[in-house]
């Protein structure tokens, strides 16, 4: 099987990267999209920051991002990070690297699994600098040695039997998202529209929070939920590490279950730090960083870092549905609450004197049963893409190298992959 050897730059018209400078953002408008937005290789638009069509303009006049590119987080925490455009949408980039493949000698989405391969992202992070900042230099990706399969009608069979699985993971997703959204609607109906079951029979009343339904009370966020942070064991021991014990880190954290983390620590990691076991189905929040705010719910016991406080119910009503939906709901408030000049910081203090709607137990109850069935649908298709993944990512490298071979296959490679 023939392969051809050559660079990065070389397969592809361009490689560039997006804007270093930070255009003023704005409610509404172009959207503004920098590494944190690039997850699970997908592009969040839903979460990003906008800038003005003049602003974009100017970045674009750099690196236009269009349907068949490559994204490739190149800097910072996400090094590594990829996704594939399949959009028509205008957007602008900020810190990423652009790559535009030259469809005569690579086919487009071939280039982006070669990107995400073991072989291609071992080599790139293996070479980065910088410690607090993590970088690989555009000119080093540029010149960056790439080998991949000479005929592209075979790249774009392999594109085809990995899109399978992308396409599946990507329909799942969507569904997710229609779940989250009916049931924060739900909250937001209920709890902030005042508009739940039976809502017309009850009279409104004042308190410090305004117009309140009758029998409803305002309490601090301690009085509904304990909360408690986590630890770091030493770097410097190694056996602190590797055991059965699930570690969060704050960018682990996105909206959703945690169904696995990139590392485990021992039982002496635990009692050599601040880092304590919580239970399943607890609520976790970024307190700090670059992922500030965002949540995450246990699909298991773990710990996690300092850079995140669990959320522990004091009363059973009160579980992972109203904690997690709240702290989404009030995300930025609590974000505008944080202290630190260089990092924003949101205190157990700040969260715990948070004020509160205490509503009566039986509206919880049905909060229970009418958001709960959407939760566990939620974690049920996340572990569906994780397992699509995990198949994807065992055939992956292996395609890629031509260990297995597709050249002599029947495949369709006309679906839609992006092409231009």
């Amino acid at each position: 099987m023939e392969k051809i050897r050559s660079t990065l730059s070389d397969a592809c018209f361009l490689v560039t990267d997006g804007t270093h400078d930070t255009p003023k953002t704005l409610e509404s408008g172009i959207p503004f999209i920098k590494a944190k937005e690039i997850v699970g290789e997908i592009i969040d638009f839903e979460n990003c920051e906008y800038i003005s069509y003049e602003d974009h303009l100017k970045v674009i006049a750099r690196s236009k991002p269009e349907k068949g590119d490559t994204l490739f987080a190149h800097i910072g925490a996400s090094l590594g990070e990829a996704a594939f455009i399949k959009t028509n949408i205008e957007f602008s980039i900020k810190n990423i690297a652009l790559f535009k493949p030259n469809s005569s000698k690579i086919d487009n989405r071939y280039l982006f699994y070669y990107i995400i391969s073991p072989k291609f992202q071992g080599e790139i992070k293996s070479r980065r600098t910088g410690s607090a900042q993590p970088f690989v230099s555009l000119e080093f990706l540029r010149n960056h040695p790439i080998e991949y399969h000479h005929n592209v009608n075979t790249q774009r069979k392999i594109a085809t039997i990995l899109s399978v699985y992308d396409d599946l993971i990507e329909n799942n997703h969507r569904r997710i998202k229609i779940l989250e959204k009916m049931a924060q609607m739900i909250y937001r109906e209920w709890f902030v529209n005042f508009c739940f079951p039976g809502h017309e029979k009850v009279k409104m009343v004042k308190s410090e929070m305004g117009m309140i339904p009758e029998g409803w009370e305002v309490v601090n966020f301690s009085e509904l939920y304990m909360t408690s942070s986590g630890g770091t064991p030493s770097r410097k021991v190694a056996g602190y590490y590797g055991g059965a014990h699930p570690w969060i880190k704050t960018r682990e954290l996105n909206d959703g279950f945690i169904l696995e983390t990139e590392e485990t620590i021992t039982d002496f990691g635990m009692q050599k730090s601040s880092a304590k076991l919580f239970p399943e189905n607890t609520v976790i929040l970024a307190i700090y960083g670059a992922t500030i705010g965002k949540l995450g719910i246990l699909s298991m016991p773990a710990a996690t870092n300092q850079a995140c406080v669990a959320i522990l119910p004091k009363e059973v009503e009160f579980g992972r549905a109203f904690a997690f939906l709240f702290l989404r709901e009030n995300r930025d408030k609590l974000i505008g609450l944080g202290q630190g000049a260089a990092q924003q910081n949101i205190s157990q203090v700040v969260l715990k004197n948070f004020p509160t709607l205490r509503p009566p137990v039986i509206l919880m109850q049905e909060l229970s049963v009418m958001v709960e069935p959407l939760l566990d649908n939620v974690r049920n298709l996340q572990q569906r893409n994780a397992n699509l993944r995990r198949t994807r990512d065992l055939l992956l490298p292996k395609l890629i190298s031509g260990e297995i071979d597709v050249e002599d296959l029947d495949i369709n490679s006309g679906i839609n992959n992006g092409h231009t």
